[in-house]
């Protein structure tokens, strides 16, 4: 059976020897033998942890606002929740199992998309599983975690001018060819940079997010690692910001392993803002946490612990796991310190 290498080396032949690095990378994760195909994933047995994978708590804390949100829209019966990039659905275990009101009475308005069919798979049962957003209005909440650093983005490089980076094949390797700008991207770059700086131009991402607003009515919060301008990642090593992943350890070189190691990216508010406009709210997952009731929920946790320590049951301790669950998401070296983006558009 081909391998992923094999998909991009003949992708690269046909387009006569080289293709845009976009084009290299959605064929790396999410092609034929892609990444994401055949086994890629987040979790304690996957390439990495995300919030949700960090326990029950994050879910518990997004089924509270997930309330209050489908409460300001007026309780509408057909509120959907669309969870984009869900993985094999655990967030949307832990939304479920914490009984939100809005979803309460029928759980296939929990909308899961994720493009992998394994992953598709293990989703829960009840919830709507979807390989795309479905087309027309979307009325409700799409959530996005970790979703957006995940979309192929083109790659800029720095030697003198901006250039382009396109991959090329060379024997069983592939490499990278120089082209330049076309178009020129929306957003500024620094007029110098270090010999072989590079930024990523995250069209695909900007695009995304184009389509959902066009179509929402109600929320759209993207949670990410995040910067707010593309310079401030053209004065960073590269290695710092176009990082690889594959069993929770750090990857190879973005070029190597094809099919074998997740790609993933900071993303630049600069460039997305300037394709949707600017959030209604911005804030990081720590404030975000907080703003929606992770404290009382710890609190909950504690005191039923110390009723049942004694004699702890599963009950006991899972609540009792509330609270490194906290430190861990709270954490603004680390988890904590995302960036939570919330777009609204209710239809009056």
């Amino acid at each position: 059976m081909p391998s992923a290498a094999d998909h991009v080396a003949r992708a690269i032949e046909a387009n006569g020897g080289a293709i845009r690095f976009d084009a290299f990378m959605q064929s790396a994760l999410y092609g034929p033998e892609g990444f994401y195909n055949v086994g890629g994933r987040a979790g304690r047995r996957g390439d990495f942890i995300t919030s949700p994978e960090v326990g029950p708590l994050f879910g518990a804390v997004l089924a509270r606002a997930l309330d209050a949100w489908w409460v300001e829209m007026g309780s509408p019966d057909d509120f959907r929740v669309f969870e984009v990039g869900a993985g094999p659905g655990t967030l949307a275990r832990s939304v479920l199992a914490a009984g939100p009101e809005c979803l309460r009475d029928d759980h296939s308005n929990y909308v899961c998309v994720e493009t992998s069919a394994t992953q598709r798979d293990s989703h829960p049962e009840g919830v709507t599983s979807l390989a795309v957003l479905p087309a027309g209005e979307l009325r409700g909440v799409v959530f996005a975690n970790e979703l957006l650093d995940n979309l192929a983005f083109r790659l800029l490089v720095f030697d003198g001018l901006w250039r382009e980076a396109w991959v090329s094949s060379n024997g069983d390797s592939f490499t990278e060819v120089l082209r330049p700008m076309d178009p020129m991207p929306g957003f500024a770059l620094p007029e110098r940079a270090r010999h072989g700086a590079r930024v990523p131009w995250q069209q695909a991402a900007s695009d995304w997010l184009g389509d959902v607003l066009s179509r929402l009515d109600g929320r759209l919060v993207i949670l990410d690692y995040a910067v707010q301008f593309t310079a401030e990642l053209a004065s960073r090593p590269w290695r710092d910001w176009l990082r690889t992943y594959a069993g929770q350890e750090r990857g190879s070189h973005y070029l190597r392993d094809v099919g074998r190691q997740d790609i993933t990216s900071d993303v630049c508010i600069d460039q997305i803002v300037s394709n949707v406009g600017e959030p209604d709210v911005m804030r990081s997952q720590s404030q975000f946490l907080q703003r929606w009731g992770i404290a009382e929920l710890v609190e909950q946790g504690r005191r039923v612990w110390e009723a049942e320590a004694s004699r702890p049951g599963l009950h006991a301790m899972r609540m009792r796991s509330r609270i490194s669950e906290s430190e861990a998401l709270l954490d603004i070296g680390g988890l904590g310190g995302f960036t939570v983006l919330e777009w609204v558009r209710v239809e009056s």
